[in-house]
C-alpha cells in the first residue's frame, strides 16, 4: 500500500504554504475562517495520497469524518477539557469554536477533491482509450 507519489507530495507542500500564508497574513472575514478549513481537508487528502495508494472515496470520506469529529470536539470545548491553555499549538490544532459553516467548508473541500479526482480519472481513461 505504501507508494510515494511526488505530485501529491508537491501539492501537499504547496497547500501547507498557502495555509501558513492564510494563517499569518489573512485577517479577513472569509478566506481565513472558511478558506483555511476548505483547504485543510484537501491538504490532508494530498498528504495521505503522497504516501499511500488508498482508494479515493474511502480516503475522502475518512478525512471528512475526521474533520467532522474535530469540529464536534470544538462544540464540546475539547481543548479546554484537555487543559490546553492559550496560546498552545494543540489548542490551535484542536480548535476552540464550533460553527456549521466550518462543516460546510469541510464538505465542499472533500466534494471538490472528489470532483477533481473524477475529472482526472476520466481524462486518464479517455487518453488511454485514444492510445490503443
Amino acid at each position: 500500500m505504501f507508494r510515494f507519489n511526488l505530485s501529491y507530495f508537491l501539492l501537499t507542500l504547496a497547500l501547507i504554504g498557502i495555509e501558513i500564508f492564510i494563517g499569518a497574513c489573512m485577517h479577513d472575514a472569509v478566506i481565513r475562517p472558511y478558506g483555511g478549513d476548505f483547504l485543510c481537508v484537501i491538504l490532508l487528502y494530498c498528504f495521505a495520497r503522497s504516501f499511500w495508494d488508498w482508494p479515493v472515496l474511502p480516503l475522502s470520506l475518512g478525512i471528512l469524518v475526521f474533520a467532522y469529529l474535530e469540529e464536534t470536539g470544538q462544540y464540546f470545548h475539547l481543548a479546554d477539557k484537555l487543559g490546553f491553555t492559550r496560546p498552545s499549538l494543540m489548542r490551535t490544532l484542536i480548535g476552540t469554536y464550533f460553527t456549521w459553516v466550518d462543516i460546510g467548508s469541510y464538505t465542499l473541500g472533500i466534494g471538490s477533491t472528489l470532483a477533481l479526482e473524477g475529472i482526472i480519472r476520466y481524462l486518464r481513461l479517455r487518453r488511454a482509450g485514444t492510445n490503443q
